[in-house]
């Protein structure tokens, strides 16, 4: 509103005209060359003339001494009014302001003129302050990438380091591989015999639960840290301290259907493409099997077992394609889960890159236009 006004009137009283608010409108007055007029109202009138002589001052220490300044007394108050005499003198000043055309016209400009004038600091000063916002929301996302890089990087570092085969999974593959179940599954054709479909089933499902108890806890603490990372920061962590409640869900289907792609890497570009497939009778669920475990420890066992059916340079292939595919699906999860934090950032209105940028370019073509 001081920006679409062409006359300033600030109204201060006796009491009050000393208190900081009112300089620091005047200040800004100022500093912006409005046209203003000052008046002092209810001024005793006894102590007028030492009132007036302490406020001429401080408008002269701050540079205003030659504003348009009016006084008016304390007095009674009539319907709302104070006496007509008391605005006498400010009312003539006004209205000699309105009907001379070049007056109006002089004080319309010297406050236009003041104003565009002092877009030249405020509107880059603006575009600094929009691009310290989009610097503050760039940390902001970094904190979100930064912990669910540190996520996956810890789910990578447990599958390679055999974390994963511990307590059931472990027990589960000891008690497959101790019970001949997985000598059983690799014989020849004629003396195979069937490998019990529950201890498959139970092995299988120890490690899909092992998986996904290592991403979802993974997920919790990568929530965790940026919630930590953003409160200190900002107040958009609320509700954001915990993965999303179908996380479990969907990370189990994932897992799952990893799990199916790696039964169908294996019956595609496995074992039955080696002529060892024509004398042995192979059960590819057992094998699925032996290959997890192989593919997330270091056992000697499981690794030449593999080496053995399908050879070094498939088994690289193979399982290159199996990591990768896992890697990328969790991922996804991760990208799903982070979405949130983005979510917020927009509803925080944050502004674009662009916007510092049109107001620099806005602040050249004024004074070109000008």
């Amino acid at each position: 509103m001081l920006d679409a006004a062409d006359l300033w009137v600030f109204v201060t009283t006796a009491s009050r005209y000393a208190d900081a608010p009112a300089w620091n409108l005047l200040r800004l007055a100022k500093e912006r060359a409005a046209r203003i007029a000052i008046v002092l109202s209810r001024v005793q009138p006894k102590t007028r003339d030492v009132v007036v002589k302490h406020f001429v001052r401080m408008l002269t220490e701050y540079g205003l001494g030659e504003v348009e300044r009016f006084v008016i007394e304390e007095s009674a108050v009539a319907d709302g009014r104070l006496p007509d005499g008391e605005m006498t003198e400010l009312r003539m000043w006004l209205a000699e302001l309105s009907v001379d055309e070049e007056r109006r016209a002089q004080a319309v400009q010297e406050t236009l003129n003041g104003v565009l004038n002092s877009f030249r600091t405020r509107v880059p000063a603006l575009a600094r302050y929009l691009e310290g916002q989009v610097a503050f929301r760039g940390e902001l996302r970094t904190d979100v990438d930064a912990a669910y890089s540190g996520a996956l990087a810890h789910i990578e570092s447990a599958v390679r380091g055999g974390t994963l085969l511990r307590g059931e999974v472990r027990a589960r593959w000891q008690d497959f591989a101790g019970s001949g179940d997985l000598t059983r599954s690799f014989q020849l054709r004629k003396k195979r015999r069937p490998v019990p479909p529950e201890r498959i089933t139970a092995f299988r499902a120890a490690l899909r639960t092992a998986l996904e108890s290592l991403i979802t806890s993974a997920a919790h603490q990568a929530a965790d840290e940026v919630a930590a990372r953003w409160r200190r920061r900002s107040e958009l962590a609320a509700g954001l301290d915990r993965p999303s409640d179908d996380l479990a869900r969907r990370t189990g289907r994932a897992v799952a259907a990893w799990q199916e792609y790696v039964t169908e890497l294996l019956s595609t570009d496995g074992v039955t493409k080696r002529s060892l497939s024509k004398v042995v009778s192979l059960d590819t669920e057992s094998l699925s099997l032996l290959f997890m475990v192989g593919l997330f420890s270091a056992d000697e066992l499981p690794q030449k077992l593999l080496k053995g059916l399908l050879g070094a340079e498939a088994l690289r292939s193979i399982s290159a394609k199996a990591l990768s595919d896992l890697r990328a699906r969790i991922v996804m999860l991760f990208d799903e889960e982070a979405m949130r934090y983005v979510r917020a950032l927009d509803a925080a209105g944050i502004p674009d890159e662009a916007a510092a940028t049109r107001l620099y370019q806005a602040t050249y073509n004024l004074e070109v236009a000008r």
